[in-house]
């Protein structure tokens, strides 16, 4: 039977804690290519310098995040963003005391 909404959860996985199927999938193949890393190196100086290209790519998916692209509006057609000079004392001595 489910639980109510609202309800919090009992039991189960605490949040963090690892799949133990994906640990052991992740420590075998990570095994895998330690072993083989020499015949790797040979296979891939073998293909084409294309074909060197992409599979190193492919790789590279798994080392570097993918960048995402960022924009931001600089316009102020509305109000202008500032403070007072009241305002910027007010809010300093709000994180004086704060931190």
């Amino acid at each position: 039977m489910s639980r109510q909404k609202g309800t919090p959860k009992t039991g189960g996985r605490k949040a963090g804690t690892p799949n133990k199927i994906t640990g052991t999938l992740k420590d075998f193949v990570s095994g895998l290519i330690d072993e083989n890393r020499e015949q790797m190196q040979k296979d891939l100086k073998a293909l084409t310098p294309k074909d060197r290209l992409l599979v190193l790519e492919r790789f590279l998916q798994y080392v570097l995040p993918k960048q995402q692209a960022i924009t931001a509006d600089m316009s102020i057609e509305e109000q202008p963003i500032g403070f007072t000079p009241d305002e910027a004392r007010a809010f300093l001595e709000r994180l004086e005391k704060e931190y």
